[in-house]
């Protein structure tokens, strides 16, 4: 067998999203300003930089002002500039519009830009790879490593070349141990080291129970004639009852590019809702169906959202690192925006570590990142919206109301704060007291279904490799879930992952179609006993999104 490598670094980052790659390249301009050598390396887990990373997106460019304050110059792409909103009120046959003068501050888009979040990835890859930076795509940060204190020293990759049954193949690699100063998450929202550190350290102890939404999108080249660049819209209402949390996009790029999605809480009670579905539903709309006429759909994607905001945010520094991004949730769902909260929270989290090597320490704890947090503009504009999500879990008239008078009269500025206690997935309520849900069958133009979406978002997982979609009790589904919830994972699941199949004596069981995982983490998120459990494939697996 072969034996484990080990490398040293002074920062070793978990992902390269906008987060990880913020505090990568802040960690080495600090270092080039006091003339320190500074080693950095990030690992991420797609078989390229921006491979798994899916968003609507309208970017705002504060963080990246602070972050790269001459980007234009250096060609990033921020190319399209919000030029109008629009915000509708759907029911199912009718659309009504809401007049600019009664948008909140947090639904205008002025000053932002339309972008592909994938790209913009790419780009601050090659920002960071200019300064010496060592970017590892394709090697998956499987477990998180500890001193004998129970500091966190480091992460080991997965191992590569093993077989199903857990033999090693002939080409079977070990994991690299990366060990380092301070350790950086940025994994993105539920990412699977994050959920082991919040539980460890119990970071969320005395916080609001976490909430999510389920993102799914799609990216479709359209007739010129329905193209309007820089156009942002969104809508609340059908095709989801009064009760569910969630609304739609439609951003028009350029290049006859548009990104329609829609946004669903995790929250949701009914076990017969389909998320995929509903989003299927809601482009059949006939304000929203006609910029599909003559339109191709090029992209498909699905991707898990942090969105409890700042009562429900966890203690995200513990001994020898740090999360930042939607790793720990600093997500503004009242805006709908995260990657620039993403840049923001990685150069805090840059600045404490940098702080704290120059003065000689090592695997403590960077209590400077939560006191620059909370001193910082992105805590103002988290503190603001912090009772968004609480109050939507009241269902649509109330949030819409309280989202008005806390944001448009009060603008943002009152006295209380809304409690929420009760984790999504306990959400879910037993079939038998919820009303089935018959969906359309896809028409193969504008509506799809789960296979050939998969298909477009270039998922790849080896066949005989273990599963990475765990079970800690195999019999749950069957006994529990199927019986009680009518198996909603074969609905929650964007990517037909999950799939109840009966044998030939009768009996039901639950086939795990892993190949097709498109890693949202919704499974891990509202599997409604926690008997799921999402750990990383091999290095490299997983959707290849196209600048998504």
């Amino acid at each position: 067998m072969s034996e484990r490598e080990s490398m040293e670094y002074d920062v070793v980052i978990v992902g390269a999203g906008p987060g990880g790659l913020s505090t990568a390249i802040r960690l080495k301009q600090l270092a080039a300003e006091k003339n320190q050598e500074l080693s950095v390396c990030v690992l991420e887990k797609g078989a390229e930089v921006g491979a798994h990373i899916l968003s609507g997106a309208v970017m705002d460019p504060i963080a990246l002002n602070e972050l790269i304050p001459d980007w234009q110059a250096r060609g990033a792409p921020l190319n399209v500039e919000v030029t109008q909103d629009q915000f509708l009120f759907l029911t199912e046959t009718k659309a009504k519009s809401t007049p600019p003068w009664l948008l909140p501050d947090c639904l205008k888009n002025e000053g932002n830009y339309v972008v592909r979040l994938g790209a913009v990835t790419q780009w601050l890859a090659e920002q960071a790879e200019a300064l010496e930076i060592d970017i590892f795509p394709g090697f998956a940060a499987a477990h998180v490593l500890y001193n004998e204190a129970g500091a966190v020293r480091g992460v080991l990759t997965g191992d590569m070349g093993v077989a199903r049954d857990g033999t090693h193949k002939p080409d079977y690699q070990p994991g690299m141990e990366l060990l380092a100063k301070y350790t950086i998450f940025a994994e993105g929202s539920r990412g699977h080291l994050g959920r082991e550190l919040i539980e460890k350290f119990k970071l969320d102890a005395g916080k609001n129970s976490q909430s999510y939404g389920i993102g799914i999108k799609e990216m479709w080249e359209v007739d010129p004639s329905q193209s309007q660049p820089g156009l942002v819209m969104h809508t609340a209402g059908w095709p989801l009852d009064a009760d569910t949390y969630g609304g739609s996009f439609l951003y028009h790029l350029d290049n006859n590019l548009v990104v329609v999605g829609l946004v669903v809480g995790l929250d949701y009670a009914n076990p017969w809702l389909s998320p995929f579905e509903e989003f299927q539903r809601y482009k059949t709309h006939p304000a929203i169906k006609p910029t599909f006429n003559g339109a191709k759909r090029i992209a498909y994607g699905a991707r898990s959202l942090t969105a409890g905001g700042l009562l429900a945010l966890p203690k995200f520094v513990f001994p020898g690192g740090a999360m930042v991004g939607c790793e720990a949730g600093f997500l503004n769902a009242s805006r709908i925006k995260g990657s620039h909260a993403a840049i923001k929270s990685g150069m805090l989290a840059a600045e404490a570590a940098f702080a704290a090597i120059s003065a000689g320490r090592q695997h403590d704890e960077l209590s400077a990142y939560t006191h620059e947090f909370e001193r910082s503009w992105l805590y103002e504009e988290l503190n603001k919206a912090r009772n968004f999500k609480q109050w939507f879990k009241k269902g649509r008239t109330v949030g819409t109301l309280m989202t008005g008078i806390e944001q448009w009269v009060l603008k943002g500025k009152m006295p209380w704060s809304i409690a929420n206690h009760k984790p999504d997935h306990a959400a879910l309520q037993p079939a038998a007291l919820c009303t089935p849900i018959e969906y359309p069958k896809p028409d193969g133009v504008l509506t799809f279904d789960k296979l050939s979406s998969v298909y477009l978002s270039n998922t790849n997982h080896e066949e005989d490799e273990p599963v990475h979609l765990t079970l800690k009790d195999p019999n749950v589904p069957v006994r529990v879930n199927l019986a009680e919830y009518a198996g909603p994972e074969s609905r929650y699941c964007p990517a037909g992952v999950y799939e109840f199949i009966t044998d030939a004596s009768g009996a039901d069981h639950l086939q795990i179609n892993a190949q097709n995982c498109v890693h949202c983490k919704t499974c891990d998120i509202k599997d409604p006993k926690q008997n799921i459990v999402w750990v990383v494939p091999q290095g490299g697996e997983g959707p290849v999104y196209s600048g998504m």
